[in-house]
Order: C-alpha cells, then sequence, then structure tokens
C-alpha cells in the first residue's frame, strides 16, 4: 500500500507591521479606501481580525503606516533624489513630480496620505537633504519649511481631485462627461468652457499650478 504524497501548504509569512501595510497597499487597488477594512485585510493573510489588532490600534494607525511605506517605496532604491547642488527650483519640481507619480500609483493615494502621520524616521534623512539644498539656495529655515509644505499641499490636493475623476489609471469616474456638462451649464459659456480646464489634461495642468506656486515663492521670498 503507497502512501499519499505530502503537500507542503504554502508559507505564510510572518505577521509583522510591515507585511500587514504591504497586504493592505494590495487591497487598496481593488476596494478604494472606504471598502478597506481589518477584516478584509486578515482574509487575506489568513488570520482573524483580532491579531492584526496587536499589531495597530484602530485603521488610522494602519493608514499611517500605509503612507510610511508609500515613502519608502517612493523614495528607495532606485528613485531619483534632488542632488545637493540643485537649484531651489529644480529641486521642488522633481520632489513633487515624484510625489504626484507615488501618490497615483494607489487607488485614493491621495487620500491615504492627507492627514497621515509617518511612524519612525525613515522620512528624516531625505527631509534633512531637502531642507539643507533650500537653505544653501538662500531660503532660511522657516521660509524652507513653509515653501516645502505649500507645494507638497498643492500636490496633496490637486492629485485628490485628480483621483475623484480617475480613481485609477484608465479609469473615469461616472459624471464627468466634460461634453455632458457643457450641455448642461449652456446658459453659463464660461463655466462651461471651463470644463476642460477642469477635468482633462492633468499632466498639462499640474505642472502650470506648481509653476506659479514657485513663482509665488521666488516673488515672495525675493529668492530667484
Amino acid at each position: 500500500m503507497t502512501s499519499k504524497p505530502q503537500h507542503t501548504p504554502p508559507r505564510v509569512p510572518p505577521l509583522s507591521r510591515a507585511t500587514v501595510a504591504e497586504t493592505a497597499l494590495r487591497l487598496l487597488n481593488e476596494t478604494g479606501l472606504d471598502k478597506l477594512t481589518v477584516r478584509a485585510i486578515a482574509q487575506e493573510l489568513d488570520v482573524k481580525a483580532p491579531a492584526l489588532y496587536w499589531h495597530f490600534k484602530n485603521k488610522q494607525e494602519l493608514v499611517d503606516e500605509m503612507a510610511t511605506e508609500m515613502y519608502r517605496r517612493m523614495t528607495g532604491e532606485g528613485a531619483e533624489h534632488p542632488a545637493g547642488a540643485l537649484p531651489w527650483r529644480e529641486r521642488l519640481l522633481l520632489a513633487n513630480r515624484s510625489l504626484r507619480r507615488a501618490l497615483l500609483a494607489y487607488r485614493d493615494g491621495a487620500r491615504v496620505f492627507s492627514g497621515s502621520r509617518f511612524t519612525g524616521t525613515d522620512h528624516a534623512a531625505q527631509t534633512e537633504a531637502h531642507l539643507q539644498g533650500l537653505v544653501a539656495a538662500g531660503f532660511d529655515l522657516p521660509q524652507a519649511v513653509r515653501a516645502t509644505s505649500t507645494a507638497f499641499a498643492y500636490t496633496l490636493g490637486f492629485v485628490t481631485e485628480e483621483q475623484g475623476v480617475h480613481p485609477a489609471p484608465g479609469e473615469r469616474r461616472e459624471g464627468y462627461d466634460v461634453a455632458e456638462r457643457a450641455a448642461r451649464m449652456a446658459d453659463y459659456p464660461l463655466t462651461a468652457a471651463a470644463g476642460t480646464q477642469l477635468f482633462e489634461d492633468y499632466d498639462t495642468h499640474f505642472e502650470e499650478g506648481l509653476q506659479l506656486i514657485l513663482d509665488g515663492i521666488a516673488a515672495r521670498y525675493g529668492i530667484a
């Protein structure tokens, strides 16, 4: 009598903050932030939901870790980082273009980042180098912080609105047909015509808006 072959069960990675956050980011693209639940993440990890609460007391703590993991990936090995001697405008352009790309890589990526608190100090080295670059370009520290945070808030807000129309690449939310909108607002010709400026060609509009922010920074602080 021959014995049945023994099948080794698939290896499940040890449960940790990192594995939970990575799983949550993977599910985020399928469900969106509102439908991302602890139960769904636990099911994906083949554990009971209470096991996750050993690592995260609530969903906001998990979202904080998700945002931190997004940042790690954005600034990790192979990512483009501002050079020490890069002019301040190019430094801020590069940082905010990279941020937008990172946010657009995830459904609701901007919402995950918005209001989240990074865990640990992984981000501190990049922040320090960035502020050093701006101070070397002529900003004092408060100006460097304000310039950075204003450009960041613009990018975050822009992508939040962009993902309201395009939740994921190639996907357009129902109700944002520009031609239909223009017909509906025919009695308000400027408002009707503004639809193409509001809901199309986001790459161009992002770049122009970012340049407006940088022009304002230069004018306000008198730094060329």
